[in-house]
């Protein structure tokens, strides 16, 4: 993962400045720079950190590193700027938006382990937006249903603005939730309705039409 110019120039103000020791014992930090595009190929890989190729500093380094900066908020920080960056470019429209979620296999336990009939396990909600550039994403225990999920997910978002719409599949269809969205966030959500459902439908053909670029998100 290469870096360039601008990308640098833009990010780097954002990292934390290097610890020097008064003593000047110790040795001195790696550039910031080859670590963090060491821990990007790790993430746009999802090799294994110990497989971190030979051209990036020790992968001890980047581990620990991106770590602090994971707890410290740094990389938050990042992608809080990136999207309102991008927003104010023109990149980013929140007039509609998509949402989805993946199940992940877990057989340990963790803070974020449920178990479900596929077994226990792991959900990863993500809303994107038309441009498929995701705004908002949580990683949740499997077990609560996912419409269920969708509040802690916005609340997650990486833009400061709230999206206008949200668009899902049948999985979000639920009038109460909509209603709540709808008064708590000022959020329209569109889904089709489920085959079983017992009341009236609320959705008119054509709001319903959105659905079929539920893709991007995908």
């Amino acid at each position: 993962m290469k870096l360039t110019e601008d990308q640098w120039a833009f990010i780097k103000p954002m990292l934390p400045k290097e610890k020097v020791r008064k003593d000047k014992r110790g040795r001195p930090w790696r550039e910031p720079r080859d670590v963090l595009e060491g821990s990007l190929w790790i993430l746009k890989t999802g090799a294994r950190w110990k497989d971190l190729p030979e051209r990036y500093p020790p992968y001890q380094t980047c581990h620990r590193r991106y770590q602090n900066w994971v707890k410290s908020g740094v990389f938050k920080k990042i992608l809080l700027r990136l999207a309102q960056h991008l927003q104010e470019k023109g990149k980013i429209n929140l007039a509609e938006t998509f949402i989805d979620a993946t199940f992940v296999d877990a057989k340990k336990r963790g803070p974020q382990v449920g178990k479900t009939k596929r077994g226990k396990g792991t959900k990863i909600m993500a809303i994107v937006a038309d441009s498929r550039l995701p705004i908002a994403r949580s990683i949740e225990s499997a077990s609560p249903a996912e419409i269920t999920l969708v509040e802690p997910t916005i609340r997650r978002r990486h833009c400061k603005n709230l999206p206008e719409r949200i668009i899902g599949d049948k999985a979000y269809d639920s009038d109460p939730h909509d209603e709540h969205h709808r008064r708590r966030f000022g959020i329209e959500r569109m889904t089709p309705h489920k085959r079983n459902r017992t009341r009236e439908p609320t959705q008119e053909r054509r709001a319903r039409r959105r659905y079929t670029r539920r893709w991007r998100v995908e």
